[in-house]
């Protein structure tokens, strides 16, 4: 047996250029010892229950109810609950050592609690992505008081990154876990760590003296940016693409811009494969069209990669096998193959080819659209955009991967989960790679399904996601990281 100390993949570093944009307090407020997080975000979501949480409600739920593992603020797989775990040398088990966790009333956090909450949580992923993430778990053993197994039906060197993820925290009732417990107030969570001793830890000289509280606000993209700007937060979250304009406040000195090098999937889904899209050479025009690096260029986003693959490239396994389209074609000669595929679908369809894009609100949302209605019209494709809940052709999609691989790419597409064109062969390939029990076999499923889903044309990439924060020079415990997740335990200043 091995005993790893950290995620079996490499975190790879920022691939984005460490573009530190100066932003700004107008008017700081005075130091409170709380630090003051805006994640853009609505209230509903910052409190929402159950398991499919929005950003703000995962990042609330992380903080207050841990899982075995738990993700740091670089994004590095650390100890929660479980204060060490090992791999079997065949990769399917995974064995977890809880820590002596005493509940206020004087009972003992067991391993039997623990195989049941994680039970309960595997249930009610049934029918999500995560669910699909999670298919490989076998089931969930309580050996000891304090040990829990988790085997698998083949190895899965993700699946400590899927266990840190905020929806496996451990749900046992009124009792709680931690790291830290908030209560409501108003629209704001008050969040503060709970002392090492109520974690199942020694205690440590000098705490209350250490750590600070934590204050949660979700709100809109602008009030977070102007409120940062003003002095209200120390923190700003969730940026995207399309708020990044918002975040061009000044050129003061007492924070930065601060971007991820988030792997994940940013390019727009086909909806309705009718009229023009009805024909996988059509869709695959779209794709074919798009200068992806102009799309952006209007942001100044330094080193951003653009991709014409739907995974992305780069990962851990990725061997290369499956490389980038249209390497053989300039630009313009793709742009000239899509202009006659549009030309001839108008001749022998007596109609223009007017494609409805679904994008959300947004200043960012306002420069891509003319950015894609630009460059599509340079085809003879008319777009119109309207909002992401109504009727369309095309939708954007902007997520993060929460593990690096390409499994969590082609399990967004499934037929059982997502609202986009689909393929159940390309599902299928999928579904052996989850029960090959050989590394080498299920690249290769994972590598054919990717080919096959390309040459679907069910999603026009575009590249990696856009995630920013904004960050006061003072502030703590924030640190960029692949994942786009910010744990506010670190926050507090509190030790891990």
């Amino acid at each position: 047996m091995r005993a790893p100390s950290a995620p079996s993949f490499p975190i790879a570093p920022l691939l984005m250029a460490p573009l530190l944009l100066t932003v700004v307090a107008c008017s700081a407020s005075q130091d409170d010892g709380v630090t003051d997080v805006a994640i853009i975000g609505t209230e509903q979501g910052l409190f929402t229950g159950g398991l499919r949480l929005p950003f703000e409600g995962q990042h609330l739920r992380a903080a207050t109810r841990q899982g075995l593992v738990a993700l740091d603020e670089q994004g590095q797989v650390v100890p929660a609950i479980a204060e060490r775990w090992i791999v079997t040398d065949d990769g399917e088990s995974y064995i977890f050592r809880i820590r002596e966790f005493d509940f206020p009333d004087g009972s003992r956090l067991t391993a039997q609690a623990v195989r049941e909450s994680l039970e309960r949580t595997l249930a009610g992923l049934e029918g999500t992505t995560m669910g699909l993430d999670l298919a490989k778990i076998r089931d969930v053993r309580a050996m000891t008081g304090r040990v829990v197994e988790i085997r698998l039906h083949s190895p899965m060197p993700d699946l400590l990154q899927l266990l840190a993820q905020p929806e496996m925290g451990l749900a046992l009732g009124e009792a709680e876990v931690g790291p830290m417990r908030f209560e409501r107030d108003g629209a704001a969570a008050d969040l503060i760590a709970l002392r090492p001793e109520e974690r199942g830890l020694p205690q440590q000289p000098d705490w209350d003296e250490t750590v600070h509280p934590v204050r949660v606000y979700a709100v809109d993209a602008r009030e977070a940016t102007d409120g940062f700007s003003a002095g209200r937060y120390d923190l700003v979250l969730n940026g995207r693409l399309v708020d990044l304009p918002l975040a061009d406040i000044g050129a003061l000195a007492r924070g930065t811009i601060r971007f991820d090098a988030a792997k994940g999937l940013f390019g727009l889904d086909v909806r309705r494969a009718t009229g023009f899209l009805s024909a996988p050479t059509n869709r695959e025009a779209l794709s074919m069209a798009l200068d992806r690096a102009a799309l952006i260029e209007p942001f100044n986003i330094g080193g951003w990669i653009p991709t014409t693959r739907v995974v992305a490239p780069g990962l851990p396994n990725d061997d290369g096998s499956v490389p980038e389209r249209w390497l053989a074609l300039s630009l313009a000669e793709r742009r000239a193959e899509a202009a006659r595929r549009v030309a001839t679908w108008e001749a022998q369809n007596d109609a223009e080819v007017a494609l409805r894009l679904a994008l959300p609100e947004g200043p960012g949302a306002d420069i891509l659209f003319a950015e894609l209605a630009e460059q599509y019209g340079a085809i003879g494709v008319a777009l119109e955009r309207v909002g992401m809940g109504d009727r369309s052709d095309l939708a954007l999609r902007d997520r993060v991967a929460r593990y690096a691989g390409a499994r969590w790419f082609l399990n967004q597409f499934n037929c059982a989960v997502s609202r986009a064109l689909c393929s159940p062969d390309v599902d299928f390939l999928v579904e052996l790679a989850v029960e090959s029990r050989d590394p080498v076999e299920q690249l290769s499923y994972l590598a054919e399904a990717e080919t096959a889903f390309a040459a679907f044309n069910g999603y026009i990439p575009i590249g990696a996601p856009i995630r920013w924060s904004l960050a006061r020079a003072e502030v703590v415990g924030f640190s960029e990281n692949p994942w786009n997740f910010h744990p506010l335990f670190p926050l507090s200043r509190a030790p891990m």
